[in-house]
């Protein structure tokens, strides 16, 4: 839809692009000027394939604070952003024909990475009328003797719901049950929340030797371009990601991994203007969605989508295009509306699509009159 977008735009179309999950924010200046100070002291060689020292406990400190998660410098990988940090450890622990299970909605690239390491992805879906989240009785149903990881993402992309303690302890009460399955946690999205506070699955004492605690500076610090992502896992599962990454990409940018040093010991406090100013555009999307005909919404508690089910115009005719599903639903909003979207199939649950708010007020009050217009 992105490349899509683009084109259209390139032969003069006015499209306003609500598909992608990036800040529309620069990144803050005192990170800037972290990687600028690092170009001025010569920092220009290769670096440890599993990052500087100086960033990796730099990390080490930010679990601490932010995670309540005890991860030694041996125990945590820097990676050229959080995908390829999510991309290890798929590839380190899967064997052709593991099962690998995805609480649907999933990012896309989860499903990607289980079939490049010869997976087989197992979707667990969801209703939006249970805030998207699995509930322990639909685990334990999925569960198999082959099934070795499961994926977890809170604040969830594309939803946006955020899993509590409660909840992951009783999902945990599962999986203890279950020595052989790891989880993934990717968190990336973890400051980007509106209410309560990020609860890091692997701070449930039973989990942590068998947890992947996976973040990144890209969503929180606008830092996407600068691809910075890291774990903290099993040091013998942060060994075998050491390895894999040096036969791949080697170590991640000198100058971007100085700027994320920065970027973590800065306190929480230094990125609220961005996480206010998205509750102000979800709250803008949420009231106006509302009086769109057709679109059925939950209230999404973090990270910086909408995921409305829109099967209401399943089988309709709209400026001469039948709907059939969520893909049809997203182009047709593309060609006749300009406004860019993604389809719910892409995330396995096609009665949706996805809404990016990481764009301005103004943008957004556009985009969606335009779709209300085009339905009416």
């Amino acid at each position: 839809m992105a490349a899509k977008a683009r084109e259209l735009k390139s032969q003069g179309k006015d499209i306003i692009s609500l598909s992608l999950g990036e800040p529309d924010f620069n990144t803050p200046d005192f990170v800037k000027e972290a990687a600028i100070k690092a170009i001025n002291d010569n920092y220009n060689s290769y670096t440890p394939v599993n990052g500087y020292l100086e960033l990796r406990e730099a990390v080490s400190r930010k679990f601490k604070r932010d995670n309540k998660l005890d991860y030694n410098v041996g125990q945590i990988v820097v990676s050229t952003g959080a995908k390829q940090s999510l991309a290890n450890v798929a590839l380190v622990l899967l064997n052709p024909g593991d099962e690998v299970l995805l609480p649907a909605p999933f990012w896309v690239s989860y499903e990607a990475m289980v079939n490049l390491a010869e997976g087989i992805s197992v979707q667990i879906p969801t209703k939006i009328e249970d805030d998207f989240k699995i509930t322990p009785e639909q685990l334990e149903a999925a569960i198999t003797p082959k099934t070795k990881l499961i994926f977890f993402n809170s604040p969830n992309n594309p939803s946006g719901s955020v899993y509590s303690e409660k909840e992951y302890r009783a999902l945990a009460e599962v999986l203890v049950k279950y020595p052989n399955i790891y989880i993934i946690s990717d968190e990336i999205y973890e400051h980007i929340l509106f209410e309560g506070t990020n609860f890091s699955f692997a701070r449930i004492k039973e989990m942590y030797d068998r947890t992947i605690t996976v973040n990144g500076v890209s969503k929180s610090f606008a830092m996407t371009g600068w691809r910075v992502g890291y774990i903290g896992a099993p040091e013998w599962i942060a060994k075998a990601c050491n390895k894999m990454q040096g036969q791949i990409t080697s170590g991640t940018n000198c100058i971007a991994q100085m700027a994320t040093i920065a970027a973590l010991d800065a306190p929480v406090s230094k990125i609220k203007f961005m996480v206010d100013e998205f509750k102000v555009r979800r709250d803008l999307v949420l009231e106006l969605l509302s009086k769109v005909k057709g679109f059925n919404l939950n209230i999404p508690e973090g990270a910086f989508y909408v995921f409305p089910d829109i099967s209401y115009y399943f089988g309709k005719t709209i400026e001469g295009i039948k709907i059939n599903n969520a893909s049809d639903f997203s182009l047709l909003l593309l060609e006749k509306a300009n406004v860019a979207t993604v389809t719910g199939d892409a995330f396995g649950l096609p009665n949706y699509i996805r809404l990016s708010y990481a764009t301005s007020q103004d943008l957004l009050k556009e985009a969606i009159r335009r779709i209300s217009e085009l339905l009416k």
